[in-house]
Formats: structure tokens, C-alpha cells, sequence
């Protein structure tokens, strides 16, 4: 994953404050919790040094309440005396944590890359669609605040939607198939309307996952309109209703499930991509020693990151491949098979030459000091 916005956001003059919230508001006594904890984290900050006018405003941020609806989090950071990154996170951070110094503290953030998916939903009827752009787990997600752009809902304009019995007789029958036929037309008309629309906006927002929803006929009418990049992102996922679907837990529920199978075939993927590199050309590289020296120079294509396992001085390593361009992709630590990436962190080079560390699968399953840095790894 690529996140060109925080490198911006590293180019300004420290010293950072970062903050790392929990700021779920699931029941009344919620906003006082969030309170209470950010305060225990603004005394942590003031005593580090940082200054009380920039705290009051992060306290301002944290505590306005984003349109983010169940269980999420929110960043902050500042460098200086000016907010550079008000992030709302999908999930509550793993570990609630304020720093001040400086650089900033980036891995509570980081290490929730695998619940960053973007999702175009599509509820389809006869008459048209409507579409929204949200985060999983977030049916109130106003698009405004994270730069989603705004809902739309497109209408056909063929109203020609019901077919109808005209009764009996031979009399009838060129009648009820002109009628029949209006009706195939006008659907295939606003399912030509509603891809277009569709095509649009996964060309300029490029989601993760295209969800479609709703009426049978016009979900099967609405693919054969579709191009290559808006099907090869597409999920159906039934019980819903074009208006009505994410006011139904059971088909929330389903959105989640189909999330979650994604997350979990992208990071196998990651893995499978890291494996064949290690095994082909050592293309890859593992350890914290052996990642800090691609990094240096400049070697890395893509950061793998375990979330939630130690990793030695990994704040340096995740700033230096922001700094360098490279993408960082973490892996929750219940994934199988990420104990290949020795310390909780990996890499996919863009370049390798013999200088470069081998990372090998043989090399990693037969050094004992990497094994041992591994076995005295443990979950935090």
C-alpha cells in the first residue's frame, strides 16, 4: 500500500506529537471514557514537553466525533505547532499510545493497513442504483470527511419496468410482447446507465471492492455492462435492497464476512509473492538487520509488517520506507504463515544484486541466529 499523504505530511519540521485513539461510541458512557483516556494521554505529553495550545487542539480533533459509525480509532499527528495527519482508522488502534519527539510514532497506525479497504457498494433495482463509497464496518460513513467523494443514485429514465398480464385471447398476444419487450429494453437501458456510472468512479477512486446488491435480473443485467476493472473488483453479496441494505444487520453482517475473506486472500497473496521471490532470485529480504540494509539503499518495493510482533527498531524501519517511497502492507498475526518473515518484517525489492541479502526460504529455515531471533519473538 502506498501512502503518498504521509510522506507529505513527514516532509514538515518537528518536534511530532502523535496520538493513537480509540474513539468507538457505542453507548452514552462512551464520550466520557474517550474523555478521560485522551486526558491520561495529555498529561503523558505536557510532562514530554509538548506544548498545552497544540494539545487543545488535538484534543478538539480527537474528541469531535467523526461520522464513522461502530468500532474505530482515530490519529493525529503534529509537527511544530500544525496538525498534518487527522486520520479515522477502520478499527481501534491495538494499542492506545501518545508520543512526543523528533519523529513521529507511525506503527499503532501502520499495523491496521490490512482493515484499510475501500468499498464501492452498488444497491441495484430495475429503475437504476444507488451507489455509496465506504469503509467495511461503517454503514454511516459520510464520504465528505475522507475524501471519498459524495453518494450518488442513478436513475435510467426507461420507465417502461413491470411487464403485465393483459388477459386472455389470441387478440393480446402481439400486445403483451411489445409490452414485454419495452420492459427487457428499458431494464438493459438503465443497467447501461448505472455501468457508466459505475465505471466512473472505480476509474477515478480505484476501491479495493466493488459490492453489488439487490435485484436478481438487474445485478445479472448491470455485469453484462460492465468493463474488466469494475468486474474484477466485484463481490456479490444478496439480502439487500436498493435504499434498505445496510439497514439490515444480517446483510451488514454478510458485508463484513466478504471484507474479512478479502483481507485474509490479499495477505496470503502478499506471503505467496514474498515466498516466490525468496525462492526465485532473492528478491526479497527478512530480518530487521537485512531490511534495514535494502532500505538504506533504497531497494524496497514493498514493507511487510506483522502486526502486533516485536520488531526491533521498527519506527526507524517504517520511517525510512515512507521516506524512500516503498509501500507498507501489515499482516494481522494470526495470518498462516507469517512466521517467514523472521522479526515480524519482510520486504519485496524493486532491484537486487549480489551485495543484496538473501532471503531465501532454505537460508531462513536453516540460520540459526534468525531462528532464534524468531523462537524469542513473542505476541505483544
Amino acid at each position: 500500500m502506498k501512502l503518498p499523504w504521509l510522506r507529505s505530511a513527514l516532509e514538515n519540521e518537528g518536534p511530532y506529537v502523535s496520538v493513537h485513539l480509540d474513539t468507538t461510541r457505542l453507548d452514552p458512557q462512551a464520550v466520557t471514557e474517550i474523555e478521560a483516556r485522551w486526558a491520561r494521554l495529555r498529561d503523558q505529553l505536557a510532562a514530554a514537553g509538548a506544548p498545552a495550545p497544540l494539545l487543545d487542539r488535538i484534543g478538539e480533533t480527537l474528541l469531535t466525533p467523526s461520522a464513522l459509525g461502530g468500532r474505530h480509532g482515530r490519529t493525529v499527528i503534529a509537527a511544530g505547532d500544525e496538525i498534518v495527519v487527522d486520520r479515522v482508522l477502520p478499527v481501534p488502534p491495538l494499542h492506545e499510545s501518545a508520543h512526543f519527539g523528533d519523529e513521529p510514532e507511525l506503527l499503532p497506525l501502520l499495523e491496521l493497513t490490512p482493515f484499510a479497504v475501500t468499498q464501492l457498494l452498488i444497491e441495484v433495482d430495475r429503475a437504476g442504483a444507488d451507489l455509496r463509497l465506504r469503509a467495511p464496518d461503517a454503514p454511516s460513513l459520510s464520504r465528505h470527511g475522507e475524501g471519498l467523494g459524495e453518494d450518488a443514485s442513478v436513475d435510467g429514465g426507461h420507465d417502461e419496468l413491470h411487464k403485465a398480464s393483459l388477459g386472455g385471447g389470441a387478440q393480446h398476444g402481439w400486445r403483451a410482447s411489445n409490452l414485454e419487450a419495452r420492459v427487457e429494453d428499458s431494464w438493459e437501458r438503465n443497467a447501461e446507465a448505472v455501468a457508466r456510472t459505475v465505471e466512473r468512479i472505480v476509474r477515478e477512486q480505484r476501491p479495493d471492492m466493488v459490492l453489488l446488491t439487490g435485484d436478481v435480473r438487474s445485478s445479472a443485467l448491470l455485469k453484462a455492462e460492465l468493463g474488466q476493472e469494475a468486474l474484477e473488483r466485484l463481490y456479490e453479496v444478496p439480502g439487500g435492497t436498493r435504499g434498505k441494505s445496510l439497514d439490515r444487520p444480517a446483510f451488514r453482517e454478510e458485508v463484513v464476512r466478504v471484507t474479512r475473506d478479502f483481507i485474509a486472500r490479499h495477505e496470503e497473496d502478499l506471503l505467496a509473492r514474498f515466498r516466490e521471490a525468496s525462492g526465485r532470485d532473492g528478491a526479497a529480504a527478512t530480518s530487521a538487520d537485512d531490511v534495514a540494509q535494502v532500505l538504506d539503499r533504497g531497494q524496497v518495493d514493498e514493507l511487510l509488517l506483522v502486526s502486533g510482533r516485536p520488531c526491533p527498531d521498527v519506527e526507524r524501519l517504517l520511517l525510512s520506507a515512507i521516506r524512500t517511497d516503498a509501500g507498507i502492507s501489515a499482516l494481522r498475526e494470526d495470518t498462516a504463515g507469517s512466521d517467514v518473515l523472521v522479526d515480524g518484517i519482510g520486504a519485496l525489492l524493486r532491484w537486487h544484486d549480489e551485495a543484496t541479502p538473501a532471503a531465501s526460504i532454505g537460508s531462513m529455515s536453516g540460520d540459526a541466529r534468525r531462528e532464534g531471533a524468531h523462537e524469542g519473538s513473542s505476541p505483544s
